[in-house]
């Protein structure tokens, strides 16, 4: 079962991290923001995991800098998020003028 919320302690065993350092990425990357309970217990969602992950892939495999890894993130929040578009409609269209491309084709390639 998935949690809704991680402590410090168990995001630092997931990620093999030390509490310290992921701390330390929570001053360098706002946009790692877990809530705090009571005012010092942080509370990591499950996105949060996924950027911290992508942070120290960026890190330690990639070797960016701190400042890289910042760029990047800045780089990807700026990009919108891709529309998904239903061409359910017009699937038998598409069907019919693709197969009639690659008849084409093939009358090219033949030569028939």
């Amino acid at each position: 079962m998935k949690k809704f919320y991680y402590t410090i302690g168990e995001v630092c065993n997931l990620l093999e991290l030390k509490a310290h350092v992921l701390r330390y990425w929570e001053k360098e990357f706002p946009q790692i923001h877990p809530q705090k309970r009571f005012g010092r217990i942080r509370r990591y969602n499950p996105e949060d995991i996924e950027l911290i992950k992508k942070i120290k892939y960026m890190l330690y495999v990639q070797k960016y800098t701190i400042e890289g890894v910042r760029k990047k993130l800045r780089e990807g929040q700026k990009t919108q998020p891709q529309i998904e578009l239903d061409f359910t409609s017009e699937k038998g269209e598409v069907r019919l003028r693709i197969k009639k491309q690659l008849a084409e084709i093939r009358q090219l390639l033949t030569g028939q």
